[in-house]
């Protein structure tokens, strides 16, 4: 295990290092994801979609990406991405915020190459249960979540589109958990609280599947 390894990326660690080398499309490609996938895959070829190109990004992360596309995910127009062509593809903390999130999966499978991997991730019906707290700990403490997923209605939906899921289920990363009283004391120093996401996966507050193309 990488220490520091966000939870996002230990399925592009366990599949892709070994040669080092992969083509990644990033759906929600803000707050520099470009320089923040480098840092720990620096031989990716990483492209990004998002709404706006100015979400949290700067010069230095456009420089480091072979393209960004800047698209609705919801009008399901992805023509502009080559398909067949990417590795993986990975979707963090994305359909939560979309109506019709299985629709935009559903046209975005045919942008893997056969055996690629796609990776999804969002908040569990579990975290409508939980505490609210800043920085996010329950799914109604962000105002922009629209719609909940579940695993069963991913899974489903990957069977429909010619894939197969490898796994599933709450987000657990042990790293993360180990760390939280150290997280706490960085939080009150550096933000003045504590923020609500450093319990997610103690909590279960995410879920995750991920699917292979056929």
């Amino acid at each position: 295990m990488r220490p520091g390894l966000p939870s996002k990326f230990r399925f592009l660690n366990k599949y892709f290092t070994k040669n080092g080398t992969f083509t990644l499309l990033d759906i929600g490609a803000g707050n520099h994801s470009a320089k923040n996938t480098k840092k720990w895959f620096p031989n990716c070829m990483y492209y990004g979609v998002d709404r706006s190109k100015d979400y949290n990004n700067s010069e230095e992360d456009f420089k480091l990406m072979e393209q960004f596309y800047e698209l609705d995910l919801t009008q399901l127009n992805f023509s502009a991405i080559p398909d067949n062509h990417f590795d993986a593809i990975m979707m963090a903390h994305v359909i939560e915020h979309l109506h019709n999130g299985t629709e935009v999966i559903k046209a975005l499978i045919p942008k893997l190459k056969p055996g690629g991997l796609i990776y999804v991730e969002y908040p569990s019906l579990k975290s409508t249960r939980l505490p609210s707290m800043k920085g996010t700990l329950n799914f109604y403490d962000d105002n922009t979540h629209v719609r909940i997923y579940s695993v069963l209605e991913l899974t489903n939906t990957f069977l429909s589109s010619g894939c197969v899921t490898l796994k599933g289920g709450y987000r657990r990363d042990v790293q993360n958990i180990l760390m939280i009283p150290v997280k706490i004391i960085h939080n009150k120093l550096k933000y003045g609280y504590v923020m609500g996401s450093i319990f997610w996966d103690l909590l279960g507050f995410a879920e995750f599947v991920l699917a292979k193309r056929k």
